[in-house]
């Protein structure tokens, strides 16, 4: 192979952790003939499949390239899968595939040509993936990946060791952090800045506003032909949301302050959604899963709330993303008609130590999800549990 991409290989190998894996470690076919990993910008999609690359090459001829690497201003995808594959290659792993024009065509003559070739791509850019991954549905199974729970927090900074709990388990009230008597200053630290795996990095305000800036005025104005105005006018509906109460969007008002036709904005909405900058809660109405009508709308994610509301940020949603942000990676959830949320028969009311249980008098199964409190009883559940679901 070129020197110039081994070489690139190695030097990414060399700065890759091995410490700690994200949970979509062991849930990604790796043996599958084609596979992808798309998801929001940060969540730490290349340093896993490098950790993968590191741990398991010794057994395997692999080769990793960036889609946005120089090599491929002269360099095709096919032409390099080609080669890899005469020099008895056997897994090739495309990071940033969004980044290469025709990305799914050549994928799909990949696919076709070199039956013996295991082949693995990312996309930090959910929107682009999505574009492309239609032609290659029957070809290529994609996993989304999320940012960390706060399970994951615990191990990555702090060294806690938890296990992964079911919703059972957690309805149960047997969720425990080992070793942790006062688990509340460790939850509130992860709300503020611990969804991404560089959170401890001395830029890390910085880092996450380039995420922000690249998803709203770069990948959502390419994928959807807007102008980068319009997507700067999203981004600042991005503060708005960080600042409300649990967000119910009105289109009219929202159209007029953003300056666009409020028949654009239910997509606009959607694309914000797939890019990971925004969370939108439905009710039942549609059938499946992601179909029904927006109820709310809320940041994906608490980090992108603290960030971008500061001091304005309203408590209430940010207790609300917490628990549809965690809980989405594993259930299916809906708006309730009688209070906040729904999973499957089961309804849940999110509030702080004095939310009370009328809002769950009528339900068939309620429980009380209840910030600032470290330990449950009863139908009464901390907030804190619902992190340790991945």
């Amino acid at each position: 192979m070129d020197i110039q991409i081994t070489a690139y290989m190695e030097g990414q190998l060399e700065q890759t952790p091995s410490s700690f894996h994200r949970y979509m470690y062991d849930r990604v076919s790796w043996d599958a003939r084609m596979f992808g990993i798309v998801g929001p910008r940060g969540v730490g999609k290349s340093t896993m499949i490098l950790q993968y690359i590191k741990e398991h090459r010794a057994n395997r001829r692999m080769l990793y390239v960036s889609a946005d690497h120089v090599y491929f201003t002269t360099n095709t995808l096919i032409e390099t899968a080609d080669e890899f594959a005469k020099e008895g290659g056997e897994q090739l792993f495309v990071d940033e595939i969004h980044k290469y024009e025709h990305w799914s065509r050549e994928l799909k003559q990949i696919y076709d040509t070199h039956p013996d070739l295991k082949v693995m791509f990312t996309g930090s850019s959910v929107l682009d993936i999505y574009k492309g991954a239609a032609d290659l549905s029957r070809r290529a199974a994609v996993f989304l990946m999320q940012g960390l729970s706060f399970r994951e927090f615990l191990l990555l900074f702090k060294g806690i060791e938890v296990p992964v709990y079911t919703l059972e388990e957690i309805l149960a009230n047997r969720a425990r952090i080992p070793g942790v008597l006062h688990p509340l200053p460790l939850l509130h630290e992860f709300l503020q800045r611990g969804y991404y795996p560089f959170a401890s990095d001395v830029n890390y305000d910085m880092e996450l506003r380039q995420v922000i800036n690249q998803t709203m005025e770069v990948d959502i104005p390419q994928y959807a032909n807007m102008s980068a105005s319009t997507g700067r006018k999203l981004k600042k509906l991005l503060t708005v949301i960080a600042q409300s109460v649990p967000f119910k969007p009105v289109m009219d008002s929202l159209a007029a302050v953003i300056g666009v036709s409020r028949n654009v904005l239910p997509d606009y909405f959607l694309y914000m959604e797939r890019a990971g900058m925004i969370g939108q809660l439905r009710d039942d109405t549609g059938g499946i899963r992601g179909i029904g009508k927006v109820e709310k709308v809320y940041l994906d994610n608490t980090s992108l709330a603290y960030l971008l509301g500061g001091t304005a940020t309203d408590i209430g949603n940010i207790r609300e993303t917490f628990f549809y942000n965690q809980m989405r990676v594993d259930h299916d959830v809906i708006s309730s008609r009688i209070s906040d949320f729904e999973i499957g028969d089961r309804t849940f009311e999110v509030g702080g130590r004095k939310k009370g249980k009328k809002q769950i008098a009528n339900a068939r199964e309620g429980y009380i999800v209840k910030d600032d409190i470290e330990f449950g009883a009863g139908n009464t559940i901390p907030l804190w549990a619902f992190g340790l679901l991945y």
